[in-house]
């Protein structure tokens, strides 16, 4: 990818993005605009079309949510949200993923992590903080059991991807992945890019949010 690292910041706490923009500008990552509330991040994004957006969930006029929807619907090309959370609000982050976020963070994030963070998400490496996810998803994943058939295109995987993806889903990283399956880093890579190309997924979060609502793998279970 070419070009600075682009990120709106939103959050209606100005003190957050005043430190979040030190924090990113300080590592040579741009900060395209700031958004007091969803409403001013849509309109963000919309001018200035950047490769990441930290969004805040609880904000004024259009909460967090709401705006991630509508920029993800709106054909923001090439442009990721990361959630902005904190412990008390966790039962929002599983909307979020559904939402179309590329992952969240917890405001407490140190500045290393929020650089990398952003860094990660904008080369399509998604899952942050995978078992934090997992933990997330598994108590929060609210699936009918009627339901909760396989996603037709389940039936493009091959059998190894379908153990792939089982394992992803209880928060594994590429490196776990590989030490439990015996394989390389790169196989490993490998299969995880043929499962999202296959099921026509984003990145890693919605492969994990998919294997809930598809009953691959059950909350507090191991598929």
């Amino acid at each position: 990818m070419s070009g600075p690292l682009r990120v709106v910041i939103a959050d209606d706490q100005a003190l957050v993005r005043t430190g979040f923009r030190m924090i990113l500008t300080a590592d040579g990552i741009e900060v395209a605009a700031e958004a007091a509330d969803g409403a001013e991040a849509v309109e963000a994004v919309r001018r200035t079309r950047p490769d990441v957006v930290l969004m805040d969930i609880r904000m004024p006029r259009m909460d967090g949510l709401e705006a991630t929807r509508r920029i993800l619907d709106g054909g923001a090309d090439g442009t990721r949200v990361l959630i902005l959370t904190t412990y008390d609000l966790d039962h929002y982050v599983y909307t979020a993923l559904t939402a179309g976020a590329s992952g969240f963070l917890l405001k407490d994030v140190t500045p290393e992590h929020l650089v990398a963070a952003v860094q990660l998400v904008r080369s399509g490496d998604a899952l942050l903080a995978p078992s934090i996810t997992r933990r997330l998803v598994e108590r929060f994943a609210r699936r009918d059991e009627a339901k909760a058939v396989p996603h037709r295109d389940l039936s493009e995987l091959t059998p190894r991807e379908l153990e792939v993806l089982r394992l992803l889903a209880t928060g594994l990283s590429n490196a776990e992945l590989a030490d439990r399956l015996t394989l390389s880093p790169t196989t490993v890579k490998t299969h995880v890019t043929h499962i999202l190309s296959k099921l026509g997924l984003r990145d890693r979060v919605q492969a994990v949010v998919l294997a809930y609502e598809t009953g691959l793998i059950s909350p507090g279970g191991s598929g």
